[in-house]
């Protein structure tokens, strides 16, 4: 049973490299070549029957862990400059230190309840602290974004990500889609929304004829 959530794993980093780091197609490919390699490699190298022991990752985020924090920056107006607190938790988070990162926002949105974009970033530092998981405190997080910024893709569209991560990719599709109902026709942000969906269903796609 230990395969079961390596493999979930796996489907997860290839979710993720394609919805959010925007991995171009023809990467697709060769991105899941690799994964599975690392699969192998570790079917023939690692003993997935043994107890763990503490190591340090092996793998380095910072590439993503900057990815999302770029992400969320660049659906707010640039000359909109976020709160000092918000500042200094993006530091932290692109070095992945997410519960520093959590713990300097819940004082942002304690200090400043309507600050929407600290409300955001705290939701995405919790699921990242909890390693991709949704939980009550990011769920709480993302209302209260959605509460202080209505209209806004933020909260749906992280919201969404984590969803994938966690494997309800049906329910991520759902909720861009309402969002994408719900928005006017010229919002800015739609292109880039749309793209991210029919990426989506092309993956939902790709793992049903699998």
């Amino acid at each position: 049973m230990i395969w079961l959530p390596l493999i979930a794993l796996a489907a997860a980093a290839f979710a993720v490299a394609v919805v959010l780091v925007k991995l171009p197609r023809s990467a697709w490919a060769l991105f899941a070549a690799a994964l599975l390699f690392g699969l192998a490699g570790y079917a023939l190298q690692g003993s997935p029957g043994l107890a763990g022991a503490p190591k340090m990752a092996a793998v380095d985020n910072a590439e993503s862990n900057f990815a999302l924090v770029d992400a969320r920056r660049q659906m707010f107006d640039p000359d909109m400059v976020p709160s000092r607190y918000v500042t200094v938790a993006d530091g932290f988070a692109r070095r992945g230190k997410f519960e520093d990162a959590a713990g300097l926002l819940s004082g942002a949105v304690s200090e400043n309840p309507n600050d929407g974009e600290a409300w955001l970033a705290l939701g995405n530092a919790l699921v990242e602290h909890a390693n991709g998981t949704l939980t009550p405190a990011s769920l709480y997080a993302y209302g209260q974004a959605e509460k202080v910024l209505p209209g806004h893709p933020g909260a749906p569209y992280f919201l969404g990500v984590a969803l994938i991560r966690s494997g309800r990719a049906g329910d991520a599709r759902a909720l861009w889609a309402e969002t994408l109902a719900n928005a006017p026709a010229d919002a800015p942000w739609r292109p880039q929304l749309e793209e991210r969906l029919a990426r989506l269903d092309e993956l939902i796609s790709q793992i049903g004829a699998q």
